[in-house]
């Protein structure tokens, strides 16, 4: 049995992954952006370990989050799931002054990666779409760009690949990689994708459970269990020390 903290797990390919887990006997320790939801989540999954609370679109929530984590913990596992997607029709600034969805979809699980106790393994949610996202490291919360949502969601999606990548390198004792989960019918896909719940998870619970010489590997990018090549970018060494220091920069923390 293995100890396994999922983010974003209150619905979607996040619960679906956590129920996933729980079914196959495993400690699974969800996670919520508020307590509203997180009673939801609780009578869903009763056999959780626990439910953590923690808006991840704020600092302190998310710093506050990663030690309270630290106390269910330790963990053989982290699953960074929870993300929001590129509907938003014009630019949002968070109370720390930064772009929600940077922050929530890649800055936010730098953050945890770094202030909790490295795990076992590590995987990191993305999306297909980071084949189209483009690092530009003087302006990644698109201040001075002109506004396009789904481009920002797929900047964000591609810094997941950056760090999943960068992680591995930096921290060989941990098998650490990313998935794309596919187009799934969730809130966040929409009734017109074309793929079932169970699909996307299926990879990652295999990355996280499976002693099999595919899934027991690092610094690699799947989906459906194939792993896959990602954007070029990903792969840059140096792009990636630049993406974990404006990472450093912006939180105030720093990965070990």
């Amino acid at each position: 049995m293995a100890s396994i903290f999922v983010t974003g797990s209150s619905d979607g390919i996040g619960r679906e992954t956590a129920a996933t887990l729980l079914a196959m006997g495993h400690r699974v320790v969800l996670h919520a952006r508020n307590e509203a939801r997180a009673a939801e989540v609780r009578d869903a999954a009763p056999g959780a370990a626990a439910v953590l609370v923690g808006d991840l679109a704020s600092l302190e929530e998310t710093t506050a989050l990663a030690e309270t984590a630290r106390g269910h913990g330790p963990f053989d596992v982290v699953v960074h799931n929870a993300g929001v997607g590129g509907g938003q029709a014009s630019r949002e600034v968070t109370l720390d002054g930064l772009e929600r969805i940077f922050q929530v979809n890649a800055l936010a699980p730098y953050v945890l990666t770094a202030l909790m106790d490295r795990p076992s393994r590590l995987v990191y949610l993305t999306s297909g779409l980071q084949e189209n996202g483009h690092l530009d490291l003087t302006d990644l919360q698109h201040e001075r760009r002109p506004w396009n949502g789904m481009q920002v969601y797929s900047d964000s999606k591609l810094c997941d690949v950056v760090l999943a990548l960068a992680v591995a390198r930096r921290w060989p004792g941990t098998l650490c990689n990313a998935v794309d989960p596919g187009w799934i019918k969730t809130r966040m896909g929409g009734p017109q994708a074309p793929d079932p719940l169970h699909l996307g998870a299926e990879t990652q619970v295999w990355l996280a459970t499976s002693d099999e010489a595919a899934a027991t590997v690092t610094g690699r990018y799947f989906k459906r269990r194939r792993e896959l090549e990602p954007n070029p970018q990903a792969t840059d060494v140096a792009l990636q020390e630049a993406f974990l220091g404006v990472c450093r920069s912006l939180s105030g923390v720093e990965l070990p």
